[in-house]
């Protein structure tokens, strides 16, 4: 259905952004445990270096959409991927907190770009029965970045200075694939858009492989002149159903992201850590289980979308995604996690004693602060215990020269092996139904609902909450999860995934073999969007062409 290897070539190059993108998502997961190590980072310090790569997203989210609606997609692609180059050679040469925050800046602004340019150049390249498989192609490129990660940070991860590698690697590829998107055509929706209609007539004939598509210029023409005519302030006005999309696309990444897939995507090993897996290569080679997980159930997700529908899917997702939640959280309320203890790699005495410019505080007052934190999740950190006693003095002991041997109570309490593959087990298929359903579908149902005009600004505006709401809670995971508890953090992300159940049944459209002009043309009539739009008769498909046609005609005279 005109989807020739020209097409899927350059969906597959273009589709690259999306592996580079998994790549620096799933790297920090291993890179922080040693990170951490090496730079002495405080638990607040290793939430501010994962997330000042969403401080970077923000911004470009924030920017992007204009630059890509005003200079094209396929250019934004470009400065995305040399900007990922730029940013991973300014971590290398150092070994500094503050270069560090620079630099996963950089790539943050440059994952950001590619995100949203990616998406749309592939949504309006593809044949409308092929788009969904093209589009989740972006998405299987990120889930098998996000596993090249996880395996690089358990091939490096007792290698000196291994983090360095794993940032290194990405360079060579994202240099290739900004000089390979050079050589492809730019999208023939935004020549269009730019009056330059013969330049689009023979992007779409190579592309269709086909020697007139004169067809499906007229309709993508007709549909734009329209769709060209708004403003960005029309994406919060009732005009053709645009605040209700807007709403719908906001309301959709806000699932994506409060139903907790990114902060076990960020923190994989080092909650794998906290339920049993001790050492840094049994949870960099534990979450490397979830990256093959995310793979293999990204792959049917792919390739049936086009028969099953994104709709289908979605609900499948957050029905396993809920079940698998309350299993996690009863599991982990019978494990002792001290997040602390964890993500500091040390005891939290030795967290606020040892960490250069912090209050020194008393036996009494550890005993405070962990007191009420101990009493609800039984944290291996017992606060009765006579060892506590002696952790103010073996800690000066350590601060002197001496060997501390504080906490070392807690690596003797031992998780119980059922727990601890349960737990495993249980964050798998969360992480399986999250990959086909939230995962892919969701920047598949963005890259189709909104109009051609503004698609990259409405695509930039739900980026911007994506990467805003990541940023605010992957900023206070740690924290929060040290405060409540995993188990509770596990049940309130169950809520949620009850919550998108909900709100996909009754709002998310259908449209699976609709083009990209009858999907506008059918939301624009919609009083609401949750009817489905395509699939109910092969009549409509053949009449909105028609009708677009005698539109043209109509202005013509």
């Amino acid at each position: 259905a005109g989807c020739g290897t020209f097409t899927f070539l350059s969906s597959a190059v273009a589709a690259v952004s999306g592996l580079l993108m998994g790549y620096e998502l799933g790297l920090i997961s291993g890179a922080l445990l040693q990170m951490s190590s090496i730079l002495a980072l405080s638990c607040k310090e290793q939430e501010v270096v994962v997330s000042s790569l969403l401080f970077g997203a923000l911004f470009a989210s924030l920017t992007g959409g204009f630059l890509i609606d005003r200079f094209g997609r396929r250019l934004a692609i470009i400065i995305a991927s040399s900007l990922l180059v730029v940013g991973s050679l300014i971590l290398l040469p150092y070994e500094s907190y503050e270069i560090l925050i620079v630099g996963r800046i950089a790539i943050g602004i440059s994952i950001s770009l590619s995100s949203i340019a990616t998406c749309v150049y592939i949504a309006e390249i593809a044949p409308q029965h092929r788009r969904g498989l093209l589009v989740s192609l972006n998405e299987l490129m990120i889930v098998i970045g996000i596993l090249f990660a996880y395996i690089s940070n358990y091939a490096f991860s007792s290698v000196s200075h291994g983090w360095k590698y794993m940032f290194g690697l990405v360079i060579p590829l994202g240099a290739l694939q900004a000089v390979a998107m050079y050589f492809l055509p730019p999208s023939p929706r935004f020549l269009i858009m730019k009056n330059n209609d013969e330049a689009a007539r023979r992007v779409l004939e190579r592309l269709r492989e086909s020697s007139d598509a004169t067809e499906e210029l007229t309709v993508i023409k007709s549909s734009l002149k329209d769709e060209h005519q708004y403003s960005f302030l029309d994406l919060f006005r009732s005009k053709n159903n645009m605040r209700v999309r807007m709403l719908v696309g906001l309301t959709l990444v806000f699932f994506v992201q409060t139903t907790g897939q990114p902060n076990i995507l960020f923190y994989a090993s080092t909650v794998l850590k906290s339920v049993g897996f001790q050492s840094n290569e049994a949870a960099s080679l534990a979450s490397t289980g979830v990256g093959v997980v995310k793979v293999v159930s990204t792959v049917p997700a792919t390739f049936f979308v086009d028969q099953v529908g994104s709709k289908t899917f979605l609900c499948i997702g957050s029905s396993v995604m809920a079940v698998s939640l309350v299993t996690m959280g009863l599991v982990n309320r019978n494990i002792h996690v001290n997040f602390a203890k964890v993500c500091g790699s040390q005891s939290p005495g030795d967290f606020f004693l040892q960490r250069p410019g912090n209050f020194t505080i008393t036996n009494g007052s550890l005993k405070d602060l962990f007191a009420s934190v101990a009493s609800t999740e039984r944290l291996s950190f017992d606060v009765q215990s006579p060892d506590v006693a002696r952790t103010g003095e073996l800690n000066r002991t350590a601060l002197a020269g001496g060997k501390s041997t504080a906490g070392s109570h807690m690596e003797s309490g031992e998780v119980p092996v059922v727990l601890k593959w349960l737990s495993l087990a249980s964050l798998l298929v969360y992480v399986a139904a999250f990959s086909i359903g939230l995962g892919p579908m969701s920047w598949l149902v963005l890259s189709e609902i909104f109009p051609g005009g503004i698609r990259g600004r409405a695509m930039a505006l739900t980026s911007s909450m994506n990467w805003g709401i990541n940023l605010l809670i992957s900023l206070t995971f740690l924290t929060v999860t040290e405060l409540i508890g995993l188990s509770w953090v596990c049940f309130i992300y169950t809520i949620m995934s009850l919550a998108s159940l909900a709100f996909v049944i009754v709002f998310i459209p259908e449209t699976k073999g609709c083009s990209l002009e009858q999907i506008s043309m059918e939301l624009a009539k919609q009083k609401y969007v949750r009817t489905p739009l395509c699939g109910v008769s092969q009549r409509r498909e053949k009449l909105v062409p028609v009708e677009l046609a005698k539109r043209e005609k109509e202005q013509l005279y």
